[in-house]
Order: structure tokens, then C-alpha cells, then sequence
């Protein structure tokens, strides 16, 4: 338990706050209340404000820091976001199934070999191509704890491991300018708080990839957040045969302009 609270000590000590940490818990050392699933973290209100401080600060100081969003993620879900969330997967028949079925994207669910041999244009293909290119797996996303309720905890998990998946269907890539995309179309798509806050990222961008995001890649996460079916409901381990313009067109997103083409070079 003590290792398991490491997070939320580095978090205190971004904001100076190491005393707070140690005076804001009500629990007792031993009166901790037991963990509603394996890996669970429960907090005070308290701690979880600081824990929301903590990981902001950092995340907003190094974007990279994927421990540290997705801290910041379980803190702010709570207590509002993470149920609007589960209540639109219970009014839409997929998201139902999804929750029902409470399936893992991890390398062990998820055969590479296998994906890699789909047809090209496959949502399939184009994951599996994605993690190559970027040199990432399924299992690089952190496990949920501090999400008391275990069914709102597998949202958050399930919302996690599909990360991946939103990239591969945008083309948006993991850099700083495609993460701020993403976030921002994640945002107004989920309303998960984190998703907004990491936006405010592009304020330490040069001035001409600023111009980019607030010109031409906030107004398409905006643009297509809002219209888009809302994509924690699709059922990716269904889609994988499928075409990835397809399923654009199905739910309603438009591929935004390429971070990595010719148009953005000589930039300074």
C-alpha cells in the first residue's frame, strides 16, 4: 500500500505540499478503508484534490509524463464526469455490451501477428501499424486506482487502452501537437476533465505550432467532438476487420490535415 501511494507523494511534492499529504488523510494508517477492486487506492477528498493539483502541475510541466495524466484523469473524473460517461454507454446497445463483456485491450487479448496480416486499410492493420510506427504497445496504459466505483474504474480503463485507437483512426501521431489534438478531441467528445486540461499544454509550443493548433486542429476537435457518436462506445475488438474510412464516415470524423507532411516542414 505505502509503494501503491507513490504517485500521490511525488504529486504533493510538485506543489510543495509533502505536509499537506501527511495532515489531509482522515483515515488512520490502519482505518484505510479496503480496496473495491485489485489495485485500489481509496482517498480522502483531500488527498484527491492534491493529487489533481499535484499531477496538473506536472503534466503541464512535462506532457510526457503519462504516469502523472493519467493521475490527474482519476482525479478529476469524480464525482461528475466518469458517471455522464457510464451513462451514455448504458444508453447506447454497443456501450451496454462493452460493460456487460468488460473487455481488455492488451497484448495478450490482442494477437500482433495477427493484426499485422489484416488487409491494409483495416482498423486492424492500421493499430497495429501505428504501434510499430510509434514504438508502443497495448500494455504501455497505467492501471486505474483512485476510481472508488469498480464498474466507473473499468470506464476509465477501458477509455485508457482504446487511447491508441483514436489515434490510429485520426492519424493524429504521439507528439506533443498531436497529443494536444487528440486531448482536445477527446474533450468535447467525452468531457473527461483531464482531456481539457491538457490542452492548455500548447501555450509551451513554438509560436508557429501554436498558430497550428489554435487554427486549424482545436477547431476540428471541436468541430468533430461535438458531432462525432461519442467513441468510447465502439466496440474495437469487433471493428477490426473493418475499414478505417468506414467507420469515420459511420460515426462522424473527419481525418484531420497530417502533423507529418510536407506542409508543416521548414516551420520554426
Amino acid at each position: 500500500m505505502l509503494s501503491a501511494l507513490n504517485p500521490l507523494k511525488r504529486a504533493a511534492q510538485l506543489v510543495g505540499a509533502r505536509t499537506l499529504l501527511s495532515s489531509a488523510s482522515i483515515f488512520p494508517p490502519t482505518a484505510r478503508p479496503p480496496p473495491n477492486y485489485p489495485g485500489h487506492i481509496p482517498l480522502t477528498t483531500p488527498e484527491r484534490a492534491l493529487l489533481a493539483v499535484g499531477s496538473a502541475v506536472g503534466s503541464l510541466l512535462n506532457p510526457r509524463r503519462g504516469d502523472l495524466i493519467a493521475a490527474l484523469g482519476e482525479a478529476t473524473a469524480t464525482p461528475y464526469f466518469i458517471y455522464r460517461l457510464r451513462d451514455a454507454m448504458l444508453a447506447d446497445p454497443t456501450g451496454r455490451r462493452i460493460l456487460r463483456d468488460r473487455p481488455r485491450i492488451t497484448s495478450k487479448t490482442m494477437s500482433m501477428e495477427m493484426l499485422r496480416a489484416l488487409p491494409d486499410g483495416t482498423v486492424g492493420r492500421e493499430y497495429a501499424a501505428w504501434l510499430d510506427k510509434e514504438g508502443v504497445s497495448p500494455d504501455t496504459r497505467s492501471q486505474v486506482r483512485y476510481i472508488d466505483d469498480p464498474e466507473c474504474a473499468y470506464i476509465m480503463q477501458r477509455y485508457r487502452e482504446s487511447h491508441d485507437f483514436y489515434h490510429a483512426l485520426t492519424g493524429l501521431p504521439i507528439i506533443v501537437e498531436g497529443e494536444i489534438a487528440l486531448k482536445a478531441f477527446e474533450f468535447f467528445n467525452t468531457l473527461i476533465p483531464m482531456t481539457g486540461l491538457s490542452m492548455f499544454a500548447f501555450v509551451r509550443l513554438k509560436r508557429s505550432e501554436q498558430a497550428r493548433i489554435l487554427n486549424t486542429y482545436f477547431p476540428w476537435a471541436v468541430r468533430n467532438g461535438l458531432l462525432a457518436r461519442e467513441v468510447i462506445n465502439i466496440y474495437w475488438e469487433e471493428e477490426l476487420l473493418t475499414s478505417v474510412v468506414a467507420l469515420r464516415e459511420r460515426i462522424g470524423i473527419e481525418k484531420p490535415p497530417d502533423l507529418r507532411s510536407g506542409w508543416f516542414v521548414g516551420d520554426a
